[in-house]
């Protein structure tokens, strides 16, 4: 009975507290085991388990007392989990993120194998039939249920229809901000089986006529507040045979037609599968545009089987059913799309849409709609740890966060999970930071390695490639140094490449990298993987940088600088600023004979073909461009000496809005920009 077992038991820890010291063999390994109030000091647990040598005394006591020895066997377990816990403190974590994705990856197997195909069309009206009512979207103040929005995303497929003749396959361009439509434009268009082209609303004039030409859309549909940008290059649209649609009731302008009497008047029933019956899992679901929407977006294929690959993020974060989500990054973008939207799907959750980010509002929406999971970037991160703490905030999904700036976010709003991530929109690896960890982007393991096979390697800074050996293979960077992050393609990981740009597509594939033959997607990142498995990472390379959450791409910049009259050559690249994410734009030019620095007309051509990211705020002339012995411009040394007058002998300029104008780069202003009295 219990009084004879308390009895027995308060007897053996008496025994033991008098015969600790000979009872195990000591490795010095302490337990604590609290049992009836008292406290033994057990040594050598792990030595136990281990059949290593028990002393005779022990031994004894085991087989003269089989409760003792249930008892000690009882309690093993715990003593197992506190030293595993010790040794791997982050192997719970590691377990449920791996269970997680392999769960994930079997639901994308049978997707695969489903026919008719399972699209994340299907998941959405998987949804509304299971819960009509409930709130899919809020918007400036209205709420939009799963029926409303598949009604809606009826009839805009059969408005064009009827009106554009679109039919399976045919690419349609949204140019649009933020807006609840943007949602029922893109179901609707893939009910029909029709690819989107996601196009940035801050591209003008060259780079939004060269979108068309990449992906083959033949149709643009854009909103009121976007129609002098449209209407700009209407002309060449028209020539190109390019229909222009405006979700507006009327529209004066010839060749732009008004579109939202016609969804209006669209039935709202919905629409047979057999419309996308050609749809599969390697077909593509969307056109999303990076390295950078500057001077000549490049078209990343994101096809279906991405797109489901991309939604899964949200259930890896932890995020459930009954969680409510806010979206403020733009839905041409990947992670507001992708992650965002389409996450929100595959989940069944409630989505809040701001048209823009906004420091001061951010809070007031999260308490006033119980907003539980957020998303950012390194830079609306910093912005939010100067507004209130109130909220119901769990977990936070972005990238690009500085250490200093997490550590004042959590210190700041208390225990929310950090889902610091790493991926590129067109790439075919990625990590996601799933522990506790402040500063970095995801952990290495043998499971995600082996699913999606990765390899750092050495990378030459000066001359911008890869260190090689003899053999012409590359060289695999030691844990604890920075290397060239490259995932293998292969049938799961593949990287299905730029539209209409097979120059950009080759330049991304590396081959020979571990053996002869094999071809691997070049990041184009710098990372590092520590001695505990922990991802850092470390910076972008070649002809890329990334400054307020967005790509610019140095060539495309370039391109567009050296259609200035005085300007001969120009090389472009992003300089750290203090206190800022991400790196600004600068341009090392030289100028072409007899002529001198248009500071005026510099800034209209900037200002005419870039948006305001990717202009370059700084302008250093130089007599001359250093070359490497390939004839590439050089630019470590330039990234280096940054923009301070003091230190620079060049003349240098600095772009001020307010002005219009370049204007001289002074030892006033560049003290104005460090005391942040200059807002960038």
């Amino acid at each position: 009975n219990d009084s004879w077992l308390r009895r027995k038991i308060s007897r053996l820890i008496e025994l033991c507290v008098q015969c600790t010291p000979m009872l195990f063999s000591a490795r010095g390994c302490h337990v604590w085991l609290l049992c009836n109030n008292s406290c033994i000091n057990v040594y050598s647990v792990v030595s136990l388990v281990l059949s290593v040598r028990v002393s005779p005394q022990f031994s004894h006591c085991l087989r003269s007392c089989p409760v003792v020895a249930a008892s000690g066997l009882a309690i093993l377990p715990l003593f197992l989990l506190k030293t595993l816990k010790s040794l791997f403190p982050y192997l719970g974590e590691d377990c449920v993120y791996m269970l997680r994705s392999l769960r994930l990856g079997l639901r994308l197997t049978k997707y695969k194998k489903i026919k008719p195909f399972y699209s994340i069309v299907d998941c959405f009206l998987d949804a509304v039939r299971r819960n009509p009512r409930k709130t899919f979207l809020h918007f400036e103040g209205r709420a939009y249920s799963y029926e409303e929005v598949d009604k809606q995303s009826n009839q805009v497929a059969r408005a064009l229809q009827a009106t554009a003749g679109l039919k399976e396959g045919d690419t349609v361009a949204l140019f649009l901000g933020n807006e609840p439509c943007y949602v029922w434009l893109w179901l609707g268009l893939a009910k029909i089986g029709c690819p989107a082209a996601l196009l940035n609303f801050n591209i003008r004039s060259k780079s939004l006529l060269h979108c068309f030409s990449c992906c083959g859309a033949k149709v643009l549909i854009t909103s009121a507040e976007l129609k002098d940008a449209v209407e700009e290059v209407l002309p060449t649209l028209q020539a190109q045979d390019i229909s222009v649609y405006l979700l507006s009731e009327t529209c004066n302008i010839q060749g732009i037609n008004p579109l939202s009497d016609k969804i209006s008047q669209a039935s709202d029933q919905p629409l047979s599968r057999d419309l996308r019956a050609n749809v599969n899992i390697k077909t593509t679901a969307l056109y999303i545009y990076t390295s950078g929407t500057t001077g000549l977006p490049k078209a990343a294929v994101i096809t279906h089987e991405r797109l489901w690959a991309a939604s899964f993020l949200q259930s890896v974060s932890g995020v459930t059913s009954e969680d409510v989500f806010y979206i403020n990054l733009p839905l041409y973008h990947s992670a507001g799309f992708l992650i965002g939207m389409t996450g929100a799907i595959e989940r069944g959750i409630t989505i809040i849409l701001r048209r823009k980010f906004s420091a001061s509002q951010f809070w007031d929406d999260c308490r006033k709609h119980n907003v539980t999971v957020m998303q950012y970037i390194g830079e609306t991160m910093r912005y939010l740890c100067n507004t209130p703490r109130n909220h119901s905030v769990r977990i936070a999904i972005g990238n690009g966060v500085r250490t200093d700036v997490w550590t004042e976010f959590l210190n700041r709003f208390g225990d929310i999970k950090v889902r610091e991530l790493y991926a590129a929109t067109e790439g075919n690896i990625g990590f996601i930071n799933y522990t506790s960890k402040v500063g970095v982007v995801g952990r290495a393991n043998f499971l995600h390695k082996k699913i999606l096979p990765y390899t750092l390697i050495k990378f030459d800074i000066e001359k911008e490639e890869p260190v090689r050996n003899a053999q012409g293979l590359c060289v695999e960077a030691a844990r604890g140094e920075t290397g060239l992050l490259v995932g293998k393609i292969t049938k799961i990981s593949p990287f299905s490449g730029y539209a209409g740009n097979q120059q950009q597509t080759e330049k991304k594939r590396l081959r020979d990298v571990l053996k002869k033959g094999d071809l691997y997607f070049n990041t184009g990142d710098l990372l590092l993987i520590d001695r505990d498995s922990f991802v850092y990472f470390q910076d972008r390379v070649g002809d890329t940088f990334r400054w307020k959450g967005e790509n610019v791409a140095t060539s495309e910049v370039a391109d567009i600088l050296t259609m200035v009259h005085c300007i001969l050559e120009a090389n472009v690249y992003g300089v750290k600023v203090e206190g800022h994410e991400g790196r600004i734009g600068m341009a090392a030019v030289t100028l072409k004979e007899r002529e001198t620095f248009d500071c005026s007309d510099t800034f209209k051509q900037v200002a005419n073909y870039l948006p305001a990211y990717a202009r370059p705020r700084f302008i250093r002339v130089q007599p001359c461009l250093e070359m490497t012995g390939t004839f590439k411009m050089k630019k470590v040394r330039l990234v280096e000496e940054g923009f301070n007058p003091a230190d620079i002998k060049d003349p240098l300029y600095f772009l001020d809005p307010e002005k219009k104008a370049y204007v001289p780069l002074t030892e006033e202003i560049y003290a104005a920009i460090a005391s942040r009295e200059i807002k960038l």
